[in-house]
């Protein structure tokens, strides 16, 4: 334990860990009855929900139903989704785009006044709500812009979650097989002062993203280090389904930037065409859908025409389209390709799969809660069942908001039943001191990246499993070692937290003895059939 003032515990209703669209969505609903703190690690716009590029799922307009969205997500999970949660995501999903409409969020229509609605592989209708191609930008600038201005809302920014509070930290022992873990809130690193601070509260939101990260390519901030997740696997609550990382079949080949930039599957529903560097189609040969086959089978296809032709990259053709249309429809990837001497509209785009989604993460119930009492997740850090072994595309941002309204609603009538623990003892880092050397953690972060994408990608064996989980010891150890020596920083509890996600990723995946969605092992390479 490490020692802080107690003069700077803080006390609120409602704790929100994270400032992406699943943390600010509930935030929004809980400060109507009651004082909320949101802490985000950076600033309160940057999450994973603004790097979101293709839209939200939605049964808007007939010929479109809810069987029909049902029925493409269950399809796409492999026989893994909940169908009670997703027929209550899908069914929920109407309500929620008017609740974002009156936030202030803007999605494109026709000139008819309709929503101008995508289709994206694996939806057999068009039901994708997007603001061009940056609707994850659009949404986080309006829950931003109205947590800012709601006066029940205090937003911590440069505010790091180091451990959540629980039993441990009382003096008891606290295992896995405990029914009644309870949450008292979290120590959170204050970026500003390099102390760590006791925020407590009566109902906690983990609300953290993803993971990806913690590849080397990935479309994902350098923020989305499975914090949530490591957290939570801290404190003894449930973790499920961790295999399950889905790669984006098409991010922009560029080695030189880190995140890759997305090419949207959008762009495939538009009548982009995958081609080879010598122009030949090869998704016909995968799947019957071709283009628009759902992205596990897309990005394992491109793996394999890599590998077989030793290229670095394919190509997605849209210089059949409109030059007006891509702009029009594409604003942001035709001048991210044009910044890189690459005209759409003449030229093909060069694309790799990245690192993009955790479909696994904590463990909900159907009312968002942990097995944590007090502790609700939502978004990415979650498994809510939703996703099963695949995610369909423009699922995740639906899943976030349905799932934080049902915490809030959960939370706001639990209210009464949850009171401040004030034993907490105070953090103590007696003892400790500054690092020597920060290659040590720049290092270990490195190998970590290399461990997880050449062992634990989207083609995985036994033998590179067991080879990932060797090497991650020895670095988790030494990871472990320096944590407890040093005084703590943002950059030694995020690798702390990657490998330890890291570790949940290849540990499921070992004990997963079968190919099914996104965890495709060439031990077991009949994928099973639903």
């Amino acid at each position: 334990m490490r020692k802080t003032d107690i003069s700077k515990r803080q006390k609120y209703d409602f704790l929100v860990i994270g400032s992406g669209m699943a943390g600010l969505s509930f935030a929004l609903k809980a400060a109507e009855h009651g004082s909320v703190c949101i802490i985000t690690k950076k600033g309160l716009t940057e999450s994973i929900t603004g790097y979101a590029q293709g839209g939200i799922s939605s049964v808007t307009y007939h010929p479109d139903n809810f069987e029909k969205h049902i029925k493409d997500t269950l399809n796409a999970g492999s026989g893994l989704c909940n169908p009670e949660v997703v027929k209550k995501i899908v069914t929920k999903a109407p309500e929620q785009i008017e609740q974002l409409l009156k936030w202030g969020t803007n999605f494109d229509k026709t000139t008819d006044g309709k929503f101008d609605l995508h289709r994206e592989g694996g939806h057999s209708e068009h039901r994708i709500l997007h603001h061009k191609d940056n609707t994850g930008f659009e949404i986080q600038r309006a829950l931003s812009t109205a947590a800012k201005s709601h006066k029940n809302i205090t937003i911590l920014e440069h505010h790091f979650a180091v451990e959540i509070i629980t039993q441990h930290h009382l003096g008891e022992t606290v295992n896995k097989w405990r029914k009644d873990i309870e949450c008292y809130g979290a120590y959170v690193l204050n970026r500003n002062t390099n102390s760590v601070e006791t925020i407590l509260a009566r109902v906690t939101m983990m609300a953290t993203g993803g993971v990806g990260a913690i590849y080397q390519t990935t479309t994902n901030p350098a923020i989305a280090t499975g914090d949530g997740v490591a957290m939570i696997y801290r404190a003894k609550g449930a973790i499920e389904n961790m295999e399950f990382i889905q790669f984006h079949p098409t991010s922009l080949y560029n080695p030189q930037e880190r995140p890759s930039f997305l090419i949207t599957e959008a762009m495939r529903g538009f009548g982009g065409i995958l081609r080879k560097k010598d122009g030949q189609t090869f998704m016909h040969k995968y799947d019957q859908r071709e283009n628009l086959a759902p992205r596990d089978i897309v990005a394992r296809a491109i793996d394999n025409e890599l590998k077989a032709t030793g290229d670095d990259y394919v190509f997605l053709d849209v210089s059949h389209k409109k030059t007006e249309d891509l702009k029009t429809n594409f604003p942001n990837i035709y001048n991210k390709c044009i910044s890189l001497g690459i005209d759409i509209s003449k030229e093909m785009i060069p694309v790799v799969p990245a690192a993009h989604y955790s479909c696994g993460g904590i463990k909900v119930d159907i009312n968002s809660r942990t097995s944590i009492s007090r502790l609700y997740a939502a978004g990415e850090c979650s498994s809510t069942g939703m996703h099963g072994a695949n995610r369909l595309a423009s699922n995740s941002l639906l899943e976030s908001i349905v799932f934080a309204n049902i915490a809030a609603n959960d939370a706001i009538q639990n209210l009464k039943n949850y009171h401040f623990c004030d034993k907490i003892p105070e953090w103590n880092d007696e003892g400790t001191s500054q690092p020597e050397e920060m290659v040590l953690i720049t290092q270990c972060k490195k190998e970590l990246e290399q461990i997880m994408s050449y062992y634990v990608g989207i083609v995985r064996s036994n033998i590179r499993l067991k080879r990932a989980v060797d090497r991650l010891e020895i670095i988790y150890h030494e990871t472990e070692e320096l944590y407890q020596k040093s005084v703590v920083s943002q950059q030694l509890c995020e690798l702390r937290n990657a490998i330890q996600t890291g570790y949940l990723i290849i540990k499921m995946a070992r004990n997963r003895k079968e190919s099914r969605g996104l965890h495709y092992n060439m031990d077991y390479p009949i994928q099973i059939k639903v």
